[in-house]
């Protein structure tokens, strides 16, 4: 009967150590993969940063140009304006002529 007895006991505890081995090995595992999950979100986190401050640039410049369109227009509206005072006084009759 003690034969029995420790060949259950030996196979239960190799069953037990195997087990532990087991969920050692799957922790180690994922301990690594959620190192690399926070390596990933840490790398996207930079990505979004930098693609936010080229956005943020980009919306800069486009300010910046339609505030410049809008001085050139302003500043081509004053030639026209300029040019027909000219042609005014140079031709008086000609205004005449446009009107109608």
């Amino acid at each position: 009967m003690p034969r029995p007895m420790v060949l259950v006991f030996l196979l239960v505890f190799f069953i037990v150590t195997s087990q532990l081995e087991w969920k050692q090995q799957l922790a180690k595992e994922l301990e690594a993969s959620s190192g690399i999950f926070q390596e990933q979100l840490h790398t996207a986190d930079k990505e979004g940063f930098f693609k936010e401050k080229i956005i943020l640039s980009q919306e800069k410049d486009i300010k910046r140009l339609k505030e410049l369109v809008q001085s050139f227009q302003h500043q081509l509206l004053q030639c026209r304006m300029g040019i027909k005072m000219i042609n005014l006084s140079r031709n008086p009759s000609s205004a005449n002529a446009d009107e109608i």
